[in-house]
């Protein structure tokens, strides 16, 4: 399967774990409650959906690697207790609490989440001193004499021996104990994770061309060549953060991220190329401007990766656009909750520091649980400005009563929502021209269902869409269907050698 399958089979089986009976009890006792083991090969996204799911559960998260523990940290320090027994009283050995079982204690108690996951990386990399307590903690949820506490579900994952050489084949009474989720790479699940992750255009063309290079393994006479998802995504942040200095991207520096010469040299030439589809087309003159002139005459001969990469540019573009509206939305949405309250409050003012104090707070223990995306903290790091900043415009203007203050909260945040609703305008303008553009430049061709199928996988734009609206995309949708069918009854038909 896929990491996107994975992700949901153990989101589906994290809910199932977590019923409890009218009794308080779990449908699916503890002992029976097998771990999940997610076998793939590195970098294709298994700690990431870890993170995601955390926090599409609202559940704690607690991440460790297991290849960094001996038995000592896992199972606790040994120590001697003096106990009684029929009268008489003995040296015996205890042991301290495994830091694993502590730090998700820990992690309850700064969070308040009773429930979450314990995800337990490279499990079949376990020292071999710890490897014979794996079966006892895989069964029973021990470590030594420490439970991990009930509302934890226990998710592990590891690489297959090709390749980690420090991986231990797991038995088959291991293996009995396990929920087995076998994972591969998958370049169309990534690229939808890509999309929302805003993974840099020039990466995203140059895999659409060359898919074989999204994942890649071999041997050379220099040693291993590897390429791997989170490879690409790291490269991704390097190369905006080196665009946004106006420093320049070099084999050199692609290498640190892309183990493979060959892929290296095609990526940085290719990068080359997209820059200077970059200076050559202009998007801005093409969405905001709807100056389509220069770049007609020019992509009338162009090759297919230069089109790709055109529209992949002119994607980027609308795309960023309509996923910070989206983002804006969510925090406006969630401030306007807030803001309905404060007609109840006797002084607003005062109210408002409460709201504010109570942000940080809130992203300390999300952040405790590991359950905090970027775009969470941000969205609270703005709520939490909004009311601070009116809050200070309210005494600076030295309004005290009640109605006034509230009056000016309002307008407040009315400016905000005229903004938001200006650049959906923008949006809405940028959008129309994108698919003019692309009917006067590619006809019928590939591209336009490539554009369709673009916005309908990205989180964001299917989102802003699905909001807003959009009459070009609703119109290219149906005739996009509409061939699907056609070209779907021609295949029956042929089938039936009616034809």
């Amino acid at each position: 399967m896929n990491i996107k399958q994975a992700k949901e089979y153990i989101k589906n089986s994290i809910k199932i774990y977590l019923q409890k009976d009218e009794y308080g009890d779990y449908r699916i006792p503890v002992v029976r409650q097998r771990p999940i083991f997610l076998l793939g090969a590195p970098g294709i996204g298994k700690t990431a959906i870890m993170e995601q799911i955390a926090s599409e559960l609202n559940i704690a998260l607690v991440s460790y690697s297991m290849t960094h523990h001996t038995r000592q940290s896992a199972l606790g320090l040994p120590f001697i207790t003096k106990k009684t027994y029929e009268g008489k009283t003995y040296d015996v050995s205890e042991y301290t609490m495994s830091e694993i079982i502590a730090t998700v204690y820990e992690t309850m108690e700064k969070s308040g989440m009773k429930n979450g996951i314990l995800f337990l990386d490279e499990i079949n990399c376990v020292s071999e001193t710890l490897a014979p307590s794996m079966l006892q903690f895989l069964q029973y949820k021990l470590f030594g004499k420490h439970k991990v506490p009930e509302g934890w579900v226990i998710v592990t994952a590891g690489n297959p021996p090709e390749y980690n050489k420090s991986v231990r084949e797991f038995d088959v009474v291991t293996m009995d104990r396990l929920k087995v989720l076998t994972v591969e790479e998958d370049y169309a699940t990534w690229k939808e994770y890509a999309l929302e992750r805003g993974i840099h255009s020039a990466i995203l063309s140059f895999l659409e061309l060359k898919k074989d290079y999204f994942y890649h393994m071999e041997t050379t006479v220099k040693g291993r060549s590897y390429v791997t998802a989170r490879g690409w995504e790291d490269l991704s942040e390097i190369i905006l953060m080196y665009e946004r200095e106006g420093m320049t991207v070099d084999e050199e520096l692609v290498g640190q991220y892309i183990r493979s010469e060959e892929i290296v040299r095609e990526f940085c030439a290719y990068l080359d190329l997209y820059n200077k589809y970059k200076n050559d087309y202009r998007a801005e003159d093409i969405l905001v401007l709807g100056d389509y002139k220069r770049a007609l005459e020019k992509v009338k001969n162009a090759a297919f990766d230069e089109r790709i990469s055109l529209l992949g540019m002119l994607l980027e573009k609308v795309n960023n656009e309509m996923k910070s509206v989206i983002l804006t939305s969510d925090y406006l949405t969630e401030l306007m909750t807030l803001l309905r309250n404060l007609k109840d409050a006797e002084d607003i003012t005062e109210r408002l520091e409460l709201l504010a104090d109570a942000r940080p707070k809130l992203v300390e223990k999300l952040e405790a649980a590991g359950a905090l995306s970027k775009n969470d903290r941000t969205k609270h790091r703005r709520i939490e400005r909004f009311l601070r900043d009116v809050k200070k415009l309210i005494i600076k203007n030295g309004i005290s009563d009640k109605e006034a203050a509230f009056s000016l909260v309002k307008e407040q945040f009315d400016k905000e929502v005229a903004e938001m609703k200006l650049r959906v305008e923008a949006i809405d303008g940028m959008l129309h021209k994108l698919f003019e553009f692309v009917d006067l430049a590619f006809a019928d061709g590939n591209e336009k269902l490539i554009l369709v199928t673009e916005l309908t996988v990205n989180k964001y734009s299917s989102r802003y869409i699905g909001m807003y609206g959009s009459e070009d995309y609703r119109r290219a949708s149906e005739l996009m269907m509409l061939g699907e069918r056609q070209k779907d009854m021609r295949e029956s038909i042929e089938k039936l050698e009616l034809v």
